[in-house]
């Protein structure tokens, strides 16, 4: 009995001598192969890249100037990039209502964000101003009326004018209180146009199917044209806000790009094209 115990633990000594021979035959060839042996947990292991992020971004329509030049700079910066969805920021809001799959939502104005948070749709804490939206008299270049102010779209001349339908459109919204501010609403409503939003508006008039839009100064400002900006105390202010839906898949990328929009990378394009923040000036 005894003679077999010294068998078996002879037998069993050679065995593992003989797996770990192998095994160390087999890192030889690794390492002479170019292999890193190094362990996952080794700190000198160089690290995974994290796979880059695509936001869905819905956003109001005059931010269709600035947001897309915004959406390249961040991609150069972190690799990351943007889809955008831009439209009336009644309709978007409606659509992340609905479950529409957001990562960041910037409105034109902050009721829209606010409600949201109000049903739970929102992550309260990413709530954040981004600028304050202005509205202005735009005509062509080339167009023979040299308007200046508010109360000259009741001249005979003036045919057709566009605005943002004020049912949904915030900036149709400012348009309708200006005009009622000064009394001559009803007085130009068989002229008017309405625009689905502010975008379409001002399209209305660049391709001359009116005489006249009031438009965004985000949006024309910039443009070949004629434009009049209209006293903020005409209409209510348009304070423009974003923030995270909840359904985002994305939050922690959503919220870096909220925070690049509004930084020190972020600001300067937002004031080029006329969002202002208290404490800011536009540009000359």
């Amino acid at each position: 009995m005894a003679l077999k115990r010294r068998i078996s633990k002879r037998w069993v000594s050679k065995r593992w001598i003989s797996k770990h021979a192998l095994l160390l035959v087999l890192l030889g060839l690794l390492t002479a192969c170019g292999v890193s042996t190094l362990s996952a947990s080794s700190p000198t292991s160089p690290a995974l890249e994290p796979a880059a992020v695509t936001l869905t971004v819905s956003a109001a329509s005059d931010l269709s100037e600035v947001f897309p030049a915004l959406g390249k700079l961040w991609q150069q910066e972190t690799g990351n990039s943007v889809t955008f969805n831009f439209g009336s920021t009644g309709q978007l809001a409606q659509q992340i209502e609905r479950g529409a799959p957001v990562d960041l939502f910037a409105a034109a104005n902050k009721k829209f964000v606010e409600d949201l948070d109000k049903a739970g749709l929102i992550l309260s804490d990413t709530k954040a101003l981004y600028g304050r939206g202005r509205i202005v008299i735009w005509s062509r270049q080339g167009s023979p009326l040299d308007l200046k102010e508010l109360k000259e779209l009741t001249r005979s001349e003036v045919k057709r004018i566009a605005i943002a339908n004020p049912d949904h459109a915030p900036y149709g919204v400012a348009a309708k209180q200006a005009l009622q501010s000064l009394g001559i609403w009803d007085e130009i409503q068989p002229k008017l146009v309405l625009g689905e939003n502010i975008k379409q508006t001002q399209q209305y008039a660049e391709t001359g199917n009116v005489d006249v839009a009031i438009a965004a100064l985000s949006i024309s400002m910039n443009k070949p044209g004629q434009w009049t900006l209209i006293p903020e105390n005409l209409h209510q202010p348009l304070e423009q806000m974003l923030a995270v839906p909840k359904n985002t898949t994305h939050p922690a990328i959503a919220q870096q790009f909220a925070a690049f929009i509004n930084g020190a990378k972020g600001r300067p394009l937002m004031l080029r094209y006329g969002f202002v923040l208290p404490g800011e000036e536009l540009p000359a």
